[in-house]
Protein backbone atom coordinates (compact mmCIF):
# COMPACT_ATOMS: atom_id res chain seq x y z
CA UNK A 1 0.00 0.00 0.00
CA UNK A 2 1.58 3.28 -1.13
CA UNK A 3 2.26 5.43 1.77
CA UNK A 4 -0.09 8.68 0.80
CA UNK A 5 -2.86 6.32 0.69
CA UNK A 6 -2.13 4.95 4.18
CA UNK A 7 -2.13 8.70 5.66
CA UNK A 8 -5.57 9.15 3.84
CA UNK A 9 -6.56 5.87 5.87
CA UNK A 10 -5.42 7.02 9.09
CA UNK A 11 -7.75 9.84 8.94
CA UNK A 12 -10.33 7.87 7.72
CA UNK A 13 -10.01 5.55 10.56
CA UNK A 14 -9.63 8.47 13.39
CA UNK A 15 -12.66 8.11 14.79
CA UNK A 16 -12.54 4.47 14.98
CA UNK A 17 -9.94 4.24 16.79
CA UNK A 18 -10.77 7.33 19.05
CA UNK A 19 -14.48 4.83 20.12
CA UNK A 20 -12.26 3.23 22.43
CA UNK A 21 -11.93 5.48 24.68
CA UNK A 22 -13.51 3.69 27.08
CA UNK A 23 -10.33 2.01 27.79
CA UNK A 24 -7.84 4.80 28.24
CA UNK A 25 -6.32 4.16 32.07
CA UNK A 26 -4.48 6.63 34.46
CA UNK A 27 -1.51 4.88 33.65
CA UNK A 28 -1.46 4.93 30.18
CA UNK A 29 1.82 6.68 28.96
CA UNK A 30 1.36 10.30 27.47
CA UNK A 31 3.74 9.88 23.54
CA UNK A 32 3.37 13.47 22.75
CA UNK A 33 1.69 17.00 23.46
CA UNK A 34 1.09 19.45 20.83
CA UNK A 35 -0.41 22.34 22.00
CA UNK A 36 -2.75 21.40 24.54
CA UNK A 37 -3.80 17.98 22.49
CA UNK A 38 -2.56 14.85 24.21
CA UNK A 39 -1.51 11.77 22.30
CA UNK A 40 -1.25 8.69 24.36
CA UNK A 41 0.98 5.59 23.59
CA UNK A 42 -2.04 3.63 23.48
CA UNK A 43 -3.39 5.58 20.34
CA UNK A 44 -0.23 4.53 17.75
CA UNK A 45 -1.28 0.72 19.20
CA UNK A 46 -4.77 1.72 18.55
CA UNK A 47 -3.71 3.26 15.06
CA UNK A 48 -1.60 0.35 14.02
CA UNK A 49 -4.05 -2.25 14.96
CA UNK A 50 -6.86 -0.75 12.99
CA UNK A 51 -4.75 -0.04 10.14
CA UNK A 52 -3.90 -3.88 9.80
CA UNK A 53 -7.15 -5.46 10.76
CA UNK A 54 -8.50 -3.05 7.57
CA UNK A 55 -5.53 -3.76 5.35
CA UNK A 56 -5.46 -7.40 5.83
CA UNK A 57 -1.75 -7.35 6.75
CA UNK A 58 -0.69 -5.49 3.71
CA UNK A 59 0.51 -2.27 5.34
CA UNK A 60 3.96 -1.21 5.90
CA UNK A 61 4.46 1.75 8.35
CA UNK A 62 6.29 2.20 11.30
CA UNK A 63 5.13 3.45 14.89
CA UNK A 64 6.95 6.55 14.38
CA UNK A 65 5.29 7.41 10.86
CA UNK A 66 1.84 6.77 12.85
CA UNK A 67 2.72 8.69 15.25
CA UNK A 68 3.69 11.93 13.08
CA UNK A 69 0.27 11.78 10.51
CA UNK A 70 -1.68 11.89 14.77
CA UNK A 71 0.60 14.91 15.31
CA UNK A 72 0.00 16.84 11.94
CA UNK A 73 -3.67 16.25 13.06
CA UNK A 74 -3.05 17.46 16.52
CA UNK A 75 -0.96 20.38 14.95
CA UNK A 76 -4.20 21.41 12.83
CA UNK A 77 -6.71 20.82 15.67
CA UNK A 78 -4.33 22.89 18.20
CA UNK A 79 -4.39 26.03 15.73
CA UNK A 80 -7.78 25.79 14.28
CA UNK A 81 -8.36 27.09 17.88
CA UNK A 82 -5.72 29.57 17.96
CA UNK A 83 -7.47 30.63 15.03
CA UNK A 84 -10.78 31.07 16.28
CA UNK A 85 -12.21 28.65 13.71
CA UNK A 86 -15.99 28.39 14.49
CA UNK A 87 -17.85 25.15 14.38
CA UNK A 88 -21.84 25.06 15.89
CA UNK A 89 -23.07 22.71 18.06
CA UNK A 90 -25.49 22.11 15.71
CA UNK A 91 -22.85 20.65 13.48
CA UNK A 92 -21.39 18.72 16.08
CA UNK A 93 -24.27 16.92 16.82
CA UNK A 94 -25.47 16.58 13.01
CA UNK A 95 -21.95 14.64 12.75
CA UNK A 96 -22.56 12.52 16.03
CA UNK A 97 -26.36 11.42 14.56
CA UNK A 98 -24.66 10.66 11.04
CA UNK A 99 -21.86 8.51 12.70
CA UNK A 100 -24.06 7.06 15.25
CA UNK A 101 -26.30 6.38 12.34
CA UNK A 102 -23.69 4.21 10.33
CA UNK A 103 -22.48 2.60 13.67
CA UNK A 104 -26.06 1.21 14.28
CA UNK A 105 -26.15 0.01 10.72
CA UNK A 106 -23.12 -1.74 10.82
CA UNK A 107 -23.49 -3.58 14.16
CA UNK A 108 -27.29 -3.97 14.26
CA UNK A 109 -28.74 -1.58 16.60
CA UNK A 110 -27.96 1.13 18.60
CA UNK A 111 -27.95 -0.55 22.06
CA UNK A 112 -25.02 -2.83 20.17
CA UNK A 113 -22.88 0.12 19.52
CA UNK A 114 -22.98 0.71 23.16
CA UNK A 115 -22.37 -1.97 24.21
CA UNK A 116 -19.77 -3.16 21.54
CA UNK A 117 -17.66 0.30 22.35
CA UNK A 118 -18.00 -0.25 26.07
CA UNK A 119 -20.01 2.67 26.78
CA UNK A 120 -22.74 2.90 29.85
CA UNK A 121 -25.55 4.27 27.32
CA UNK A 122 -26.38 6.22 24.60
CA UNK A 123 -25.88 9.61 26.35
CA UNK A 124 -22.26 8.53 27.17
CA UNK A 125 -21.62 7.57 23.92
CA UNK A 126 -23.22 10.55 22.40
CA UNK A 127 -20.52 12.87 24.87
CA UNK A 128 -17.84 11.13 23.90
CA UNK A 129 -18.47 11.52 20.31
CA UNK A 130 -19.17 15.00 20.93
CA UNK A 131 -15.60 15.89 21.62
CA UNK A 132 -14.44 13.70 18.55
CA UNK A 133 -16.28 15.01 16.24
CA UNK A 134 -16.08 18.25 17.12
CA UNK A 135 -11.60 18.15 17.03
CA UNK A 136 -12.53 16.11 13.62
CA UNK A 137 -14.50 19.46 12.01
CA UNK A 138 -11.66 21.49 13.78
CA UNK A 139 -9.03 19.86 11.49
CA UNK A 140 -11.49 19.77 8.36
CA UNK A 141 -11.93 23.73 8.69
CA UNK A 142 -8.17 24.74 8.82
CA UNK A 143 -6.89 22.24 6.41
CA UNK A 144 -10.07 23.99 4.11
CA UNK A 145 -8.66 27.62 5.36
CA UNK A 146 -5.07 26.87 4.34
CA UNK A 147 -6.20 25.27 0.62
CA UNK A 148 -8.96 27.13 -0.46
CA UNK A 149 -7.21 29.39 -2.78
CA UNK A 150 -5.02 26.21 -4.20
CA UNK A 151 -5.65 25.20 -7.98
CA UNK A 152 -4.34 23.20 -10.38
CA UNK A 153 -3.53 23.89 -14.61
CA UNK A 154 -4.39 20.86 -17.02
CA UNK A 155 -0.09 21.42 -17.79
CA UNK A 156 0.46 20.14 -13.97
CA UNK A 157 -2.39 17.81 -14.14
CA UNK A 158 -0.58 16.18 -17.44
CA UNK A 159 3.19 16.46 -15.63
CA UNK A 160 1.88 14.52 -12.47
CA UNK A 161 0.57 11.63 -14.57
CA UNK A 162 3.49 11.37 -16.82
CA UNK A 163 5.78 11.30 -13.21
CA UNK A 164 3.57 8.63 -12.18
CA UNK A 165 3.35 6.70 -15.38
CA UNK A 166 7.15 7.19 -15.45
CA UNK A 167 7.99 5.73 -11.86
CA UNK A 168 5.71 3.37 -12.67
CA UNK A 169 3.66 4.08 -10.04
CA UNK A 170 -0.10 4.78 -11.17
CA UNK A 171 -2.59 3.96 -9.08
CA UNK A 172 -5.70 1.58 -9.30
CA UNK A 173 -9.22 2.91 -9.38
CA UNK A 174 -11.98 0.67 -8.21
CA UNK A 175 -15.39 -0.01 -9.92
CA UNK A 176 -17.48 2.43 -10.29
CA UNK A 177 -21.25 2.83 -11.10
CA UNK A 178 -23.79 5.28 -12.11
CA UNK A 179 -27.34 5.23 -10.90
CA UNK A 180 -30.92 6.42 -12.20
CA UNK A 181 -34.35 5.63 -9.87
CA UNK A 182 -37.98 6.47 -10.00
CA UNK A 183 -39.62 7.50 -6.56
CA UNK A 184 -43.32 6.49 -5.56
CA UNK A 185 -44.01 8.51 -2.34
CA UNK A 186 -45.96 7.29 0.06
CA UNK A 187 -48.48 9.47 1.69
CA UNK A 188 -51.23 8.47 4.02
CA UNK A 189 -54.84 9.26 3.51
CA UNK A 190 -56.52 12.67 4.96
CA UNK A 191 -58.78 10.21 6.47
CA UNK A 192 -55.88 8.72 8.47
CA UNK A 193 -53.93 12.38 9.43
CA UNK A 194 -57.41 13.36 10.58
CA UNK A 195 -57.58 10.43 12.87
CA UNK A 196 -53.70 11.35 14.06
CA UNK A 197 -54.73 14.79 14.38
CA UNK A 198 -58.21 13.77 16.32
CA UNK A 199 -56.05 10.95 19.16
CA UNK A 200 -53.33 14.05 19.91
CA UNK A 201 -56.10 16.63 20.25
CA UNK A 202 -57.94 14.29 22.82
CA UNK A 203 -54.55 13.25 24.80
CA UNK A 204 -53.76 17.01 24.76
CA UNK A 205 -57.10 17.36 26.77
CA UNK A 206 -56.31 14.24 29.07
CA UNK A 207 -53.13 15.89 30.11
CA UNK A 208 -54.24 19.49 30.52
CA UNK A 209 -57.07 17.79 32.88
CA UNK A 210 -54.04 16.04 34.64
CA UNK A 211 -53.36 13.11 33.45
CA UNK A 212 -49.09 11.98 33.26
CA UNK A 213 -47.44 13.64 30.21
CA UNK A 214 -44.70 10.89 30.44
CA UNK A 215 -47.02 7.96 31.05
CA UNK A 216 -49.10 9.35 27.68
CA UNK A 217 -46.28 9.53 25.61
CA UNK A 218 -44.70 5.97 27.26
CA UNK A 219 -48.08 4.73 26.12
CA UNK A 220 -48.86 6.22 23.26
CA UNK A 221 -45.43 7.69 21.06
CA UNK A 222 -43.95 6.45 18.24
CA UNK A 223 -40.52 8.19 19.13
CA UNK A 224 -38.37 4.92 19.28
CA UNK A 225 -36.07 6.45 22.42
CA UNK A 226 -39.02 7.07 24.60
CA UNK A 227 -38.79 4.00 26.26
CA UNK A 228 -35.02 4.44 26.64
CA UNK A 229 -33.37 5.87 29.42
CA UNK A 230 -31.30 8.36 27.73
CA UNK A 231 -32.72 11.79 25.69
CA UNK A 232 -36.22 11.33 24.65
CA UNK A 233 -37.20 9.02 27.51
CA UNK A 234 -40.27 9.35 28.39
CA UNK A 235 -40.66 11.62 25.54
CA UNK A 236 -38.51 14.72 27.11
CA UNK A 237 -35.39 16.10 25.98
CA UNK A 238 -33.44 19.09 26.72
CA UNK A 239 -33.20 21.57 23.32
CA UNK A 240 -31.28 24.67 22.35
CA UNK A 241 -32.04 26.30 19.49
CA UNK A 242 -28.82 25.52 17.75
CA UNK A 243 -29.96 21.46 18.70
CA UNK A 244 -30.15 19.15 16.13
CA UNK A 245 -33.81 18.53 15.98
CA UNK A 246 -36.10 19.70 12.97
CA UNK A 247 -36.96 23.05 12.30
CA UNK A 248 -40.88 22.46 12.87
CA UNK A 249 -39.70 20.75 16.73
CA UNK A 250 -37.77 23.50 17.68
CA UNK A 251 -40.06 26.45 15.99
CA UNK A 252 -43.33 25.27 18.27
CA UNK A 253 -40.81 24.13 21.23
CA UNK A 254 -39.46 27.98 21.69
CA UNK A 255 -43.20 29.84 20.82
CA UNK A 256 -44.25 28.19 24.22
CA UNK A 257 -44.91 29.34 27.82
CA UNK A 258 -44.05 27.35 30.21
CA UNK A 259 -46.11 24.22 31.05
CA UNK A 260 -48.66 24.92 27.60
CA UNK A 261 -48.97 22.22 25.25
CA UNK A 262 -48.79 22.88 21.83
CA UNK A 263 -51.01 22.16 19.24
CA UNK A 264 -50.50 19.25 17.30
CA UNK A 265 -48.30 19.96 14.28
CA UNK A 266 -46.67 18.14 11.35
CA UNK A 267 -42.95 17.04 10.31
CA UNK A 268 -41.21 14.66 8.20
CA UNK A 269 -41.27 12.06 11.40
CA UNK A 270 -45.34 12.43 11.75
CA UNK A 271 -47.51 14.47 14.19
CA UNK A 272 -46.83 15.70 17.48
CA UNK A 273 -47.60 17.62 20.35
CA UNK A 274 -44.89 18.99 22.78
CA UNK A 275 -44.92 20.89 26.54
CA UNK A 276 -42.79 22.89 27.56
CA UNK A 277 -41.92 21.81 30.65
CA UNK A 278 -38.99 24.24 31.98
CA UNK A 279 -37.70 27.39 30.45
CA UNK A 280 -33.63 27.27 31.49
CA UNK A 281 -32.07 30.42 30.08
CA UNK A 282 -31.23 29.19 26.32
CA UNK A 283 -32.31 25.62 27.36
CA UNK A 284 -35.81 24.35 27.61
CA UNK A 285 -36.91 20.86 28.89
CA UNK A 286 -39.90 19.85 26.84
CA UNK A 287 -42.14 16.35 26.08
CA UNK A 288 -43.34 15.49 23.18
CA UNK A 289 -45.87 12.42 22.00
CA UNK A 290 -44.92 11.39 18.19
CA UNK A 291 -47.83 9.09 16.08
CA UNK A 292 -47.15 8.51 12.44
CA UNK A 293 -49.95 8.09 10.46
CA UNK A 294 -50.77 4.63 9.07
CA UNK A 295 -49.84 3.59 5.35
CA UNK A 296 -52.47 0.34 4.90
CA UNK A 297 -51.42 -2.55 3.35
CA UNK A 298 -53.53 -1.86 0.18
CA UNK A 299 -52.05 1.29 -0.28
CA UNK A 300 -48.29 -0.09 -0.09
CA UNK A 301 -48.87 -2.67 -2.14
CA UNK A 302 -50.94 -0.40 -4.76
CA UNK A 303 -47.19 1.86 -5.26
CA UNK A 304 -45.59 -1.13 -5.46
CA UNK A 305 -47.62 -2.76 -8.30
CA UNK A 306 -47.46 0.85 -9.93
CA UNK A 307 -43.52 0.82 -9.51
CA UNK A 308 -43.51 -2.62 -10.97
CA UNK A 309 -45.69 -1.98 -14.48
CA UNK A 310 -43.56 1.44 -14.72
CA UNK A 311 -40.47 -1.51 -14.95
CA UNK A 312 -42.61 -3.75 -17.00
CA UNK A 313 -43.05 -1.19 -19.47
CA UNK A 314 -39.53 0.29 -19.87
CA UNK A 315 -37.97 -3.47 -19.95
CA UNK A 316 -40.39 -3.32 -23.22
CA UNK A 317 -39.51 -0.74 -24.64
CA UNK A 318 -42.51 1.02 -24.45
CA UNK A 319 -41.03 3.88 -22.21
CA UNK A 320 -37.71 5.03 -21.57
CA UNK A 321 -36.30 5.34 -18.35
CA UNK A 322 -35.93 9.17 -18.38
CA UNK A 323 -39.32 9.48 -19.92
CA UNK A 324 -40.74 7.30 -17.18
CA UNK A 325 -38.62 9.37 -14.42
CA UNK A 326 -40.29 12.51 -15.79
CA UNK A 327 -43.57 11.21 -15.69
CA UNK A 328 -43.98 9.28 -12.75
CA UNK A 329 -41.07 10.09 -10.50
CA UNK A 330 -41.75 12.21 -7.15
CA UNK A 331 -38.62 12.53 -6.01
CA UNK A 332 -38.26 16.59 -6.38
CA UNK A 333 -33.97 16.40 -6.78
CA UNK A 334 -33.57 14.02 -9.14
CA UNK A 335 -36.68 14.42 -11.39
CA UNK A 336 -35.29 17.21 -13.47
CA UNK A 337 -31.65 15.45 -14.03
CA UNK A 338 -33.02 12.17 -15.57
CA UNK A 339 -33.29 10.32 -12.54
CA UNK A 340 -29.42 10.36 -11.47
CA UNK A 341 -28.71 10.16 -7.98
CA UNK A 342 -25.61 12.35 -6.43
CA UNK A 343 -22.77 10.91 -4.69
CA UNK A 344 -23.28 12.52 -1.35
CA UNK A 345 -19.53 12.35 -0.72
CA UNK A 346 -18.52 13.44 -3.85
CA UNK A 347 -21.36 15.03 -5.14
CA UNK A 348 -20.94 13.99 -8.80
CA UNK A 349 -22.88 10.84 -10.00
CA UNK A 350 -19.94 8.26 -9.41
CA UNK A 351 -20.72 5.49 -6.26
CA UNK A 352 -17.39 3.99 -5.46
CA UNK A 353 -18.05 0.17 -5.36
CA UNK A 354 -16.03 -0.34 -2.02
CA UNK A 355 -17.32 2.69 -0.50
CA UNK A 356 -20.57 2.84 -0.71
CA UNK A 357 -23.73 2.72 1.36
CA UNK A 358 -24.42 -1.18 2.63
CA UNK A 359 -28.26 -1.32 1.77
CA UNK A 360 -27.55 0.52 -1.61
CA UNK A 361 -24.15 -1.98 -2.40
CA UNK A 362 -26.75 -4.80 -2.11
CA UNK A 363 -28.86 -3.73 -3.86
CA UNK A 364 -27.20 -2.95 -7.07
CA UNK A 365 -23.47 -4.89 -6.69
CA UNK A 366 -25.20 -7.31 -8.75
CA UNK A 367 -26.56 -5.81 -11.93
CA UNK A 368 -25.47 -5.55 -15.09
CA UNK A 369 -25.49 -1.57 -17.02
CA UNK A 370 -28.74 -1.50 -18.22
CA UNK A 371 -30.75 -3.44 -15.53
CA UNK A 372 -33.07 -2.00 -12.68
CA UNK A 373 -34.10 -3.39 -9.46
CA UNK A 374 -37.22 -4.50 -8.36
CA UNK A 375 -39.40 -2.34 -6.66
CA UNK A 376 -38.61 -2.13 -2.56
CA UNK A 377 -39.59 0.05 0.04
CA UNK A 378 -37.17 2.72 1.53
CA UNK A 379 -37.67 5.60 3.78
CA UNK A 380 -35.70 8.75 4.96
CA UNK A 381 -36.02 9.14 9.09
CA UNK A 382 -37.68 12.68 9.18
CA UNK A 383 -38.40 13.24 5.51
CA UNK A 384 -40.27 10.56 4.15
CA UNK A 385 -41.32 7.08 2.92
CA UNK A 386 -41.29 5.65 -0.69
CA UNK A 387 -41.12 2.91 -3.39
CA UNK A 388 -37.94 2.89 -5.33
CA UNK A 389 -36.54 1.01 -8.89
CA UNK A 390 -33.22 1.83 -9.69
CA UNK A 391 -31.68 1.45 -13.09
CA UNK A 392 -27.38 0.59 -13.27
CA UNK A 393 -27.07 3.39 -15.93
CA UNK A 394 -22.89 2.69 -16.60
CA UNK A 395 -20.02 0.64 -14.31
CA UNK A 396 -16.66 0.94 -15.12
CA UNK A 397 -14.45 -1.79 -13.83
CA UNK A 398 -11.36 -1.83 -11.77
CA UNK A 399 -8.59 -0.56 -13.86
CA UNK A 400 -5.41 1.32 -14.08
CA UNK A 401 -5.26 5.02 -14.16
CA UNK A 402 -5.72 6.22 -17.67
CA UNK A 403 -5.16 9.89 -18.58
CA UNK A 404 -7.85 10.49 -20.78
CA UNK A 405 -10.83 8.31 -19.25
CA UNK A 406 -9.74 9.57 -15.90
CA UNK A 407 -8.12 13.01 -16.29
CA UNK A 408 -10.98 14.20 -13.36
CA UNK A 409 -9.55 11.57 -10.85
CA UNK A 410 -5.76 12.54 -12.13
CA UNK A 411 -6.94 16.09 -11.76
CA UNK A 412 -7.94 16.07 -8.07
CA UNK A 413 -4.77 13.71 -7.09
CA UNK A 414 -2.65 16.65 -8.02
CA UNK A 415 -4.57 19.21 -6.58
CA UNK A 416 -4.30 16.60 -3.13
CA UNK A 417 -0.65 16.18 -3.85
CA UNK A 418 -0.43 20.01 -4.03
CA UNK A 419 -3.11 20.70 -0.92
CA UNK A 420 -0.97 17.98 1.26
CA UNK A 421 2.21 20.32 0.24
CA UNK A 422 0.82 23.25 1.35
CA UNK A 423 -0.01 21.78 4.68
CA UNK A 424 3.62 20.13 5.34
CA UNK A 425 5.24 23.90 4.51
CA UNK A 426 2.49 25.44 6.85
CA UNK A 427 3.52 22.93 9.33
CA UNK A 428 7.34 23.36 9.15
CA UNK A 429 6.32 26.95 10.25
CA UNK A 430 3.94 26.21 12.84
CA UNK A 431 5.71 23.82 14.65
CA UNK A 432 8.74 26.62 15.76
CA UNK A 433 6.10 28.60 17.83
CA UNK A 434 4.44 25.38 19.31
CA UNK A 435 4.48 23.89 22.40
CA UNK A 436 5.63 20.19 21.66
CA UNK A 437 7.01 17.92 24.27
CA UNK A 438 7.84 14.05 23.08
CA UNK A 439 8.24 11.45 25.45
CA UNK A 440 11.75 10.01 25.52
CA UNK A 441 10.97 7.15 24.36
CA UNK A 442 9.30 8.66 21.27
CA UNK A 443 12.72 10.79 20.57
CA UNK A 444 14.44 8.52 19.00
CA UNK A 445 12.35 8.59 15.92
CA UNK A 446 13.57 10.33 12.87
CA UNK A 447 10.47 12.43 11.96
CA UNK A 448 10.24 14.27 8.80
CA UNK A 449 9.75 17.59 10.35
CA UNK A 450 11.56 18.45 12.97
CA UNK A 451 8.86 18.23 15.75
CA UNK A 452 11.94 17.41 18.01
CA UNK A 453 13.09 21.03 17.29
CA UNK A 454 17.03 20.66 16.82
Amino acid sequence: MKKNSVFIALLLIFLGVNMNAQERIKVDGVAVVVGKNIVLDSDIDKFKKELQQRMEGKLEISDCEILEEIMNQKLLAHHAVVDSVEISEAEVNSEVDRNISYFAQQLGSLDKVVDYYGFTDEEDLRKELYGIQKEQLLIRRERASLTEDIDVTPEEVRTYFKNLEKNDNLPEFSAEIELAQIVKLLKPTEEETTRVYDKLNGIKKDIEEGYSFRLKAIINSDDPAVSGNGPGAGGKYTITRDANFIKEFKEVAFSLDEGEISEPFESGFGIHIIQVEKIKGQERDVRHILIQPKISDEELKASKDELAKIREDILKGDITFEDAVIKYSDDVETKNNQGLILNPQTNDTKFDLTRMDPNLYKRVSSLKAGEITEPFYDEIRGESKMHKIILLKSKTETHTANFTEDYEKIQQLTLQKRQEETIEKWSKDKIQDTYIKINKDHKKCSFKNNWKKE
